[in-house]
């Protein structure tokens, strides 16, 4: 099976050893997105609906820059600091997806990179 890295720099570069994306056949597997401004690597101001924003920001880049979108997600993962935000994140998802929704969960954590409060990743099936 074929196995490509995605990049774009119209999302944050990797904080690590990992890739922005990697896709496998046609599935693209979407490393997590914490809301990081793509220009500067800093952390966006903001409460947790700005940071959720710009999270997702970050993954349609990633997934544009696969020759997706995001109405090809089929699963995503979010990784939360407070579960008392569940609903603002909710309210931004529902900005940037449409019905069918993906498959998804959501967990809290204690910490996230960069003192983050949100952080999602997610898994892209391209035809």
């Amino acid at each position: 099976m074929s196995r490509s890295i995605i990049t774009t720099e119209q999302a944050p570069a990797a904080i690590g050893p990992y890739s922005q994306a990697v896709r496998a056949g046609n599935t693209v597997y979407f490393s997590g997105q914490i809301p990081l401004d793509p220009a500067t690597g800093a952390l966006v101001d903001g409460d947790v609906t700005a940071q959720t924003r710009r999270v997702f920001d970050n993954l349609t880049a990633v997934a544009t820059a696969a020759g997706g979108s995001l109405a090809q997600i089929v699963r995503v993962g979010i990784y939360v600091t407070d579960l008392a935000n569940f609903a603002a994140v909710n309210a931004v998802m529902a900005e940037y997806f449409q019905q069918p929704y993906p498959a998804r969960s959501t967990i809290e954590v204690s910490a996230l990179p960069k003192a983050a409060q949100v952080e999602v990743d997610a898994v892209m099936v391209l035809p």
